[in-house]
């Protein structure tokens, strides 16, 4: 017990000291220890790496959870997974759901149906993206969120506590130079006054022969004092070389913490790319699965519109005409493509951006990278282009080229 209240009331002192000193150093009373210029650069760039570090983290995350706070309480169960140190169940995405529900509505609409055969096929492609972005997700948890939580909670935390470390062993250091100032002050003081009181006293002897050879008290408590000042200020000189060691360790310890934030950006820059490669094949792998839903449902929309809406009444007249030749209709779409002259506003150059198997003998097949000629012609789908490359001609989808002068 007793040695608890000596160590609380040491403590108490020491906290009190460090509080003096850094209240006079705000107020201009005080000296204050400087750091050399590359600490203090040192220092900034830390503070520089955590602010942005965070933010980073931060806005990450609401890029991966935009709705933090959603009606499945997503974000409350993964926290207390995370306090729990457990693994949270692994949940449908928001495309997963849709794609479920458009699933179910396709039951119950009949699959046969033009409209539920389509929710079957927007479905699926909805449950592939959501499967994208789940893979997505977890790859960016792990490549960059892990790392860039592991520094604010590790890494920072230890920079943190050692730089407070620092500055209590810097006002201690400065408290011991401001005792040492006082005591040198007052010992060089008394010796002043023992001085004066020395040359009083040979006065004395010289006028007066008979003078008795005794000091007077004062005399005597200034000699003493003057000593108890120069014990003092050598008290003061070994606290100020204990108090400048630790000081120096200290600083030498945070330094070598502080220098490592170089080997923190190279990781960090090593977690970004990784990040970057993530993304990208996730925009690539959700641009794939939509142009092949696209192509599937283009393919089948002419046929769906065309039988409930666009019924040629001449064919409807004669329906043994069409019978005579079932691809007469073919061979007129083929005839009327390569009929087709530029028109007079003329022609644009487009570059192709990816691979096209045309889908009937109407279409012109694509290779990626390759350049070719395009217009349109009045009353043609918006969607689709006329292209030429050499002696070959047909229709070309516009998503899958680049337009250019």
């Amino acid at each position: 017990m007793d040695f608890s209240v000596k160590k609380l009331a040491s403590d108490a002192g020491v906290f009190f000291s460090r509080a003096v000193q850094f209240t006079q150093e705000n107020l201009g009373q005080a000296e204050k220890t400087e750091l050399d210029a590359h600490f203090e650069n040192l220092l900034a760039r830390a503070d520089c790496t955590k602010n942005w570090t965070e933010k980073i983290f931060r806005q990450t995350e609401y890029l991966l959870q935009p709705n933090p706070i959603d009606h499945t309480g997503a974000r409350i169960e993964e926290f207390l997974y995370e306090k729990l140190d457990r693994k949270a169940p692994s949940r449908p995405t928001n495309a997963e759901l849709l794609g479920h529900y458009m699933l179910e509505a396709a039951k119950d609409f009949g699959p046969g149906t033009p409209y539920g055969s389509t929710l079957i096929k927007v479905g699926e492609c909805q449950q592939r993206l959501g499967g994208a972005e789940r893979e997505f997700l977890q790859t960016s948890a792990i490549s960059f969120l892990t790392p860039l939580r592991n520094f604010l909670e590790g890494d920072w935390r230890t920079i943190s506590k050692e730089r407070r470390l620092l500055e209590n062993r810097r006002l201690d250091l400065d408290a011991c130079k401001a005792r040492l100032k006082k005591a040198k002050a007052a010992e060089a003081k008394a010796a002043t006054q023992v001085s004066s009181r020395n040359g009083l006293f040979g006065l004395c002897l010289q006028a007066v022969p008979d003078f008795q050879e005794t000091r007077p008290r004062n005399y005597v408590l200034s000699a003493s004092a003057s000593a108890l000042w120069s014990e003092e200020v050598d008290k003061a000189e070994h606290e100020l070389r204990v108090a400048q060691t630790e000081f120096d360790r200290q600083a030498e310890v945070t330094r070598l913490l502080l220098e490592g934030i170089s080997s923190t950006h190279v990781n960090h820059l090593r977690c970004l790319h990784e990040f970057v490669e993530a993304q990208t094949a996730y925009y690539n792998q959700c641009h794939r699965v939509m142009m092949e839903l696209h192509k599937e449902l283009g393919s089948s929309s002419a046929d769906v519109f065309s039988s409930n809406f666009g019924r040629n009444p001449s064919a409807s007249a004669d329906p043994d005409a069409s019978a005579e030749s079932p691809t007469a209709a073919l061979e007129t779409d083929v005839l009327q493509i390569e009929e087709v002259q530029p028109p007079a506003s003329g022609t644009r150059k487009a570059k192709v951006l990816y691979d096209y198997d045309a889908a009937d003998t109407s279409e012109m097949s694509l290779l990626a990278d390759e350049l070719i000629t395009v217009y349109t012609v009045p009353g043609m789908d918006s969607d689709w282009l006329i292209g030429e490359r050499g002696n070959q001609k047909g229709k070309v989808p516009v998503t899958y080229l680049e337009l250019l002068s």
